[in-house]
Formats: structure tokens, C-alpha cells, sequence
């Protein structure tokens, strides 16, 4: 019993020892021994790696892409000197973990500033050469290319690598919104006003044509129809003619019961005439002897 506790004590202390001389480094890691404060050794690839303990530590750095989200919209001027809130994000990754820890003591939130004002000042530069129009949709993926290219430039001196720069939005600040849409809607109001005297003044020119149309249509019908009338009193005429040198007295005994139908249409007619009238002369001889006295 007096040799067991010192055993159990020496047991303890190997394993305390032998739990800080290994440490593991994973897949989605970087690593880095430090012995005294300074750097001796770099792990990339993961594994279970020995150390000196109490001389030496390790830090461990994340080696997967990380986000930089952009907290307030920037407001960048174009080259017309008009105004852009411009919000965007960085997608990022250590590349050199030696370099990261020397530049920015490994400190995460110091690379993100550096990285951050890197591509703030880029964009800018970028949004500074180009139109509204340009900035807003024609070159939108070459601003986010070049401003992705200069900035990576200057990330690799932190041990950092630029993944990708995507702006999320641009648009025009509240205060300019406003005048903006009316002057849109101004032109747009104007554009529609044009249209709609075009179109009034297509409409008029419709019409008239149309009213043309009808006053010649209706001339040549009138001209045909007076033509037809002739050429039809003309053919009765021709009729008339022949049927009363046929038989003269028929055609006028003919004539006088047409005349008498058209005289007496109703019983309360009135006409005052000479009874020897020769208008009656039908009416008052109706026999045989009449008919002879008629001829």
C-alpha cells in the first residue's frame, strides 16, 4: 500500500505529461507551434503531431472560406458625381498561416478590417470611373472582377486570399430616390402624352380618310342610282309609248282608272269640278253606249 500511491502518482503524472507533448491537428484547420513565444513549426496537413510540453503551444487558425459581410451600405459617387449606396460582401481564406499570424497576429477581426478597407477603397475607385448606368448594370461583373483582383493583390501580403467580391446592392440613397422617380415619371408622362396625340392625330387622319371614302362612295351610288332611274323612265316611257299607239283608248281608259285610284283613296276625299270634266268622262258613260260615244 506504501509503494501503490507513489506508483499511481508517477502514472498520473506520465499520462499529464504524454497528453501535452501530442496535439491533433483537423482537416479544417491550420496549426502553428510556438516554443518561447516563437513560431518553429506550420501544420497544414491534418494529423496527430508531438510537442514539447510547457515549452511549446499551438494555435489553431480555421483554413476554410470565411464571409466578410459589409455591416452599412457604402455611398460611392459615380464619375457624374452621383451618389450610390453600394453594399457588398468578401468571401475569404488563409492561405498562409506563417504570414497571417506576422501580419495580423492571427487576429481574425484585424484581418477583416484589413480586408475590408482593401476592398472599400477599390470599389470605390472603381465606381469613381464609370456612369450610373455602367456602375448600376453594364459593368457590374467587371467592378466586382477588378475590385476581386486588387484586392487579393494586397491580401497576399497578410497570408490571405480573396475569394470572390459580390455587391448585393446598389442603389440610389433615399434622399435622391425621391427627385429621381419624378423625373421619371415627368418623362414617362411626357412620352405618353406624345403618344397620345400620335395617336389622336392618327385617329383624325383615320377619320377624315374614312368620311373621303363615304362622300365618293356615296356620289358614285347616287350617280349610279340616277343613271339606273333614267335609263328605267326612259324604258317606261318607251313602254308607255308603245302601249298607247297600240290601243289609245285603252291606254287612256287605263290611265283615267289609275288617276281615279289615286284621287279617291278614301271616302271623306273632296273635289270640286265641272261635272262636264273631262276627268269624268269614264265615270259617267260605262255602258256600251258610252263606250262607243267615248271613241
Amino acid at each position: 500500500m506504501r509503494f501503490t500511491m507513489p506508483v499511481l502518482a508517477l502514472i498520473v503524472a506520465l499520462l499529464l505529461v504524454a497528453s501535452q507533448s501530442l496535439y491533433t491537428v483537423d482537416q479544417r484547420q491550420f496549426a502553428i507551434r510556438f516554443q518561447l513565444g516563437e513560431i518553429i513549426e506550420t501544420q497544414a496537413i491534418a494529423g496527430l503531431y508531438a510537442k514539447v510540453p510547457l515549452m511549446q503551444n499551438v494555435k489553431y487558425y480555421d483554413r476554410r472560406i470565411l464571409l466578410l459581410d459589409n455591416a452599412e451600405p457604402d455611398r460611392i459617387t459615380t464619375s457624374e458625381k452621383k451618389p450610390l449606396l453600394v453594399d457588398f460582401f468578401v468571401l475569404w481564406r488563409i492561405t498562409d498561416v506563417k504570414q497571417y499570424y506576422v501580419s495580423v497576429q492571427g487576429d481574425e477581426e484585424a484581418a477583416r478590417r484589413r480586408i475590408s478597407q482593401t476592398v472599400r477603397s477599390n470599389l470605390a475607385e472603381e465606381f469613381n470611373k464609370r456612369t450610373m448606368h455602367d456602375a448600376i448594370s453594364a459593368e457590374r461583373d467587371k467592378i466586382m472582377t477588378t475590385t476581386r483582383q486588387k484586392a487579393d493583390i494586397d491580401a497576399k501580403s497578410i497570408g490571405v486570399e480573396i475569394v470572390d467580391v459580390r455587391l448585393r446592392r446598389v442603389e440610389l440613397p433615399p434622399d435622391v430616390t425621391g427627385p429621381v422617380f419624378a423625373r421619371m415619371e415627368s418623362e414617362r408622362r411626357r412620352v405618353a402624352n406624345e403618344l397620345r396625340s400620335l395617336g389622336q392625330a392618327e385617329s383624325e387622319k383615320i377619320r377624315a380618310d374614312a368620311d373621303r371614302q363615304r362622300e365618293v362612295i356615296l356620289a358614285d351610288a347616287y350617280r349610279q342610282s340616277q343613271k339606273l332611274k333614267g335609263e328605267g323612265d326612259a324604258k317606261a316611257s318607251a313602254i308607255y309609248a308603245q302601249a298607247y299607239g297600240a290601243n289609245p283608248e285603252f291606254y287612256a281608259f287605263y290611265r283615267s282608272l289609275e288617276a281615279y285610284k289615286a284621287t279617291f283613296r278614301s271616302k271623306s276625299d273632296v273635289m270640286v269640278l265641272d261635272p262636264s270634266s273631262d276627268f269624268f268622262r269614264y265615270l259617267k258613260n260605262t255602258g256600251p253606249a258610252g263606250a262607243k260615244t267615248a271613241k
